[in-house]
Formats: structure tokens, C-alpha cells, sequence
């Protein structure tokens, strides 16, 4: 009697097993049936928001189907990325994720309740662009090396857009480089710290160049150095943090799409291709271009994967050294 019950019990998992792979597979087949929501953690206007919707509007032709970029800032990110870590696996909720949210908040925002490898899947790396070391124009310093020189004196206020992201970790990163200390003002965003540098309140800001463009081109700000290995081709008169002598000192901010844990291979494979042929369009990048943003694309999921845990590993060791790791 057992062992009939047995038999009926298997069976039926076996049936329901089957009916539920056929189920996802006639999903995949006709999907997309409706608009795809692609969610970032930032508000309208800065380098997060443009990526999203430069990318969306032509990933859309490509899939054949409308992205809808969908914003939720809170967290410096994480609420977004949480949401999106607990939606359905079915390709119809992405995230539009950073090296902040993806490598960088793990590290510093206390009680976070996701983790980019295990709660995500990684669909494709899309664009960066670099963080802009700038000053008020009446700094006295034209150079990284007088920058640092002033720093040594105690003469120095930097800006961030906040305690624990991308730019108050270059700004650790700096010090440390560099053997100084500077006093760091973290600001509730981007706007107020940018329009405090402006005014004289604090001396420099490090932040992506997209933001500071404009202020930079009309002389409200010296820009004295990119942090990347290469000097930025949107500003090609200006030195790297690597040609000033500071070979450590790289903190570029990338972005890339994720989608929930689940979400079957083939389907994260075609979102893939989408949003990687979206990235390297001419008319993307000349759009892109115009807010100091250029592609960054990878081969496969799989190289992007790869990627993403040496920033996870890179980013939580400079939380580390730098004191603002949370103690997990």
C-alpha cells in the first residue's frame, strides 16, 4: 500500500515538474507579452537615470517591447535593489544597477537585506564613466600633486554625495593612496555638494563626471584629475589619477542590468544580447557621449559575473582598510 502511495506521490511531482518546465518554457517563447519595468535606486537627472533611459529607449526596439524606467531612490540604492531581488523571475523587473549599489553598499550600508551573487543575476554591464577630481577655482591648486601638497597642511574639504558610496569611498581612497588626510563633507546628494563647491563652502568634490560637466566647461569648477588608469576621452586635456602617480586611486562608476534570483539562463542569455547590442549602438553612444558617458560591455553573463565579484572583493577591502566597512 506504500509503496502504491509512493508510486502515485512520485508521479504526481514528476507531472507537476513537468507541467511547470513546460509552463516557464511557453512563458519564454512569447515573452515579452508586456512592458518590461527597469528600476534604479537614484533620482531623475543624474548618471543612473540617464543610463536608464538612454538604454531603455533603444533596448526597447530591439526586444519589441516597452522598457519603462521606473525610479526609487532611498538607501543610496538598496531599497530599489532589494525590491527588484524579490520580484518575479519571469524577465518583466529589472534592476539598472552601480558599482555603488552592486559593489560598494554590500560593504557599508548596515543591515542590507540583499547580496548581488546570491539574490541577482547578472544580465549585462552597460556604460561607466569615471569620478572627476574638482576644485572651487579658488583652490590654490592646478594639479593632483598641489591638491595633495595642501591636504598635508590640513587644507582640505571634499565633498560626496553621500557617507558610504562610490565617491566618499575615492575620497578614502585618495587619502590613503596619497598618505593625507582631508576633512569629508558627505552631502544627502549629488546637487547640494556640487552647488556647495560652487559657492566656496567646501574646497573639491569627487564625483562622476557627468554631473560636473557643466560647471566644469564654464569654469565654476577646476577639474584637477579622472580616477582611472587612462585619461577620459570627454576630457582629454586632463591627467589621470594614474599619470599623476596614483596607480591605486581608480574609482569608476559602471553600470549594469540584473534581474531576480530564478530567472532562467536563455532568458537572462537574451536580455544579454539585448541590452549589450542596446550599449554599443552609434546613437547610443553618441547620446551617452553627451552626458560623459561611453559603453562598457562584456562578451557574456558569464564575464560580467566574473567582474562583478572581483569589485565586490576590490571595494569591501578598501571599506576595510579605509574604517567604513559595517561590521557584519
Amino acid at each position: 500500500m506504500k509503496s502504491a502511495v509512493h508510486n502515485v506521490l512520485a508521479a504526481l511531482i514528476c507531472s507537476s515538474s513537468l507541467f511547470l518546465s513546460t509552463a516557464v518554457a511557453a512563458d519564454e517563447k512569447s515573452y515579452p507579452k508586456e512592458s518590461v519595468r527597469l528600476v534604479l535606486g537614484f533620482a531623475a537627472g543624474g548618471s543612473n537615470d540617464v543610463v536608464a533611459r538612454i538604454i531603455a529607449a533603444k533596448a526597447s526596439d530591439i526586444l519589441g517591447a516597452t522598457i519603462v524606467v521606473e525610479n526609487r531612490p532611498g538607501a543610496g540604492g538598496a531599497i530599489a535593489t532589494e525590491q527588484v531581488a524579490k520580484a518575479q523571475p519571469d524577465g518583466y523587473t529589472l534592476l539598472l544597477g552601480s558599482s555603488s549599489t552592486l559593489a560598494i553598499n554590500p560593504h557599508t550600508v548596515a543591515n542590507i537585506r540583499y547580496r548581488p551573487l546570491e539574490d541577482l543575476v547578472p544580465v549585462a554591464a552597460v556604460a561607466m564613466t569615471p569620478e572627476v577630481i574638482a576644485v572651487n577655482p579658488s583652490v590654490k591648486a592646478e594639479n593632483l600633486d598641489e591638491l595633495i601638497s595642501l591636504a598635508r597642511n590640513g587644507e582640505v574639504s571634499m565633498a560626496s554625495s553621500g557617507a558610504g558610496g562610490l565617491p566618499h569611498l575615492a575620497i578614502e581612497l585618495l587619502q590613503t593612496s596619497a598618505g593625507v588626510t582631508m576633512n569629508h563633507v558627505p552631502y544627502k546628494g549629488g546637487a547640494p555638494a556640487a552647488t556647495d563647491v560652487v559657492g566656496g563652502h567646501v574646497d573639491g568634490i569627487i564625483m562622476d563626471l557627468t554631473p560636473l560637466q557643466g560647471f566644469i566647461r564654464d569654469g565654476r569648477m577646476r577639474a584637477i584629475a579622472v580616477t582611472s588608469k587612462e585619461r577620459s576621452s570627454f576630457l582629454p586635456d586632463l591627467p589621470s589619477t594614474t599619470e599623476a602617480g596614483l596607480p591605486d586611486v581608480v574609482a569608476v562608476n559602471w553600470f549594469a542590468v540584473m534581474a531576480p534570483k530564478g530567472t532562467p539562463a536563455s532568458l537572462a542569455d537574451r536580455l544579454h544580447k539585448v541590452f549589450t547590442e542596446a550599449a554599443n549602438d552609434a546613437d547610443v553612444k553618441q547620446q551617452l557621449g553627451q552626458s560623459g558617458i561611453e559603453p562598457m560591455t562584456m562578451d557574456s553573463r558569464a564575464e560580467f559575473a566574473r567582474f562583478l565579484e572581483q569589485e565586490l572583493q576590490r571595494w569591501g577591502d578598501i571599506a576595510e582598510k579605509a574604517g567604513v566597512a559595517v561590521q557584519q
